[in-house]
């Protein structure tokens, strides 16, 4: 063999390892097909050298793999209306997060100017709301100048 054919074999075998870690095994579950032992794994191994040597694209044997074992078969679950809600539920838990977040921070706010104008109207103010005014209005202490300037 020359080393051009050994290089295109090299990278034909290297790009079907590719394929086969995204692949999950039907039999075993948490493994790879490339890690897994399991007849089906073995089998579908060939399969993807196989369709990788007959010049298929990583898309066509992805979608050939998805349309005979289900879309479980793969580890990236594709993008759509039946996937968006698990895509995007990081970004709606963060969302809401920030929203709690935002809403507590006003209605402190709001809390204190309810206090402030309950002290002007002569109602009496609880413990926690006397030492929350006390904290807003008391000034903070001077700061020392390291330097005697």
């Amino acid at each position: 063999m020359d080393d051009e054919a050994v290089k295109k074999a090299q990278t034909l075998e290297a790009r079907a390892r590719s394929i086969s870690q995204n692949v999950r095994c039907t039999e075993c579950g948490s493994q790879s097909i490339e890690d897994s032992q399991a007849d089906v794994a073995i089998l579908l191994r060939k399969l993807i050298r196989d369709e990788v040597q007959a010049g298929k694209t990583d898309k066509e044997i992805f979608k050939k793999l998805e349309d005979d074992f289900g879309e479980t078969v793969l580890y990236v679950p594709r993008f759509d209306m039946q996937t968006a809600a698990i895509w995007l539920s990081p970004f709606m838990i963060a969302g809401a997060a920030a929203g709690m977040w935002a809403y507590q921070k006003h209605r402190h706010k709001n809390n204190v100017h309810i206090m402030a104008l309950n002290l002007l109207r002569g109602v009496a103010l609880t413990p926690r709301e006397r030492e929350t005014m006390l904290d807003i209005l008391t000034p903070p202490p001077p700061q020392r100048r390291k330097w005697g300037f």
